[in-house]
């Protein structure tokens, strides 16, 4: 399915990837493709200076490979807003990527400071989803 189809069916949907890196993009799509993915989080600081769309309840939003082709099609179920060292592990457990939540933490921490900076009392956009439609893939995704 290229972009412009994706965006038909689903005219009010935002872009965006997961991670930062393709092999980051390729992993986390993929634990979203399992079902061991079923939250993320956006830095409020990149929300605020428009770099990243404000989730939004109920919205369908399309995932996209790193090339930029559609990956997969999310709908936000919930939001809430925390402090980095307030994030629990509920929580960093649904975003799939660790398995306690001191992994999740380190992590995290690494990612924000490639990303802008880190403070452990950064607010965080906390998101969970549901995957609405994975779209088939020719290349394998990690």
């Amino acid at each position: 399915m290229t972009l412009d189809e994706a965006k038909r069916r689903y005219p009010d949907a935002r872009t965006f990837r997961f991670g930062d890196t393709e092999a980051l993009c390729s992993r986390l799509t993929g634990l979203v493709r399992e079902g061991r993915k079923t939250a993320t989080v956006t830095a409020l600081r990149d929300v605020e200076a428009g770099r990243e769309a404000m989730p939004e309840v109920g919205r369908r939003d399309i995932a996209l490979a790193w090339d930029g082709t559609p990956a997969l099609v999310i709908e936000t179920v919930e939001i809430a807003w925390r402090p980095f060292d307030a994030v629990d592990e509920a929580f960093a457990l649904a975003e799939g990527e660790n398995d306690d939540l001191e992994g999740w933490r380190a992590d995290h921490r690494v990612w924000l400071e490639r990303n802008g900076g880190f403070d452990p009392a950064m607010m965080l956009v906390c998101e969970r989803f549901r995957m609405i439609e994975s779209f088939d893939r020719d290349e394998k995704e990690a």
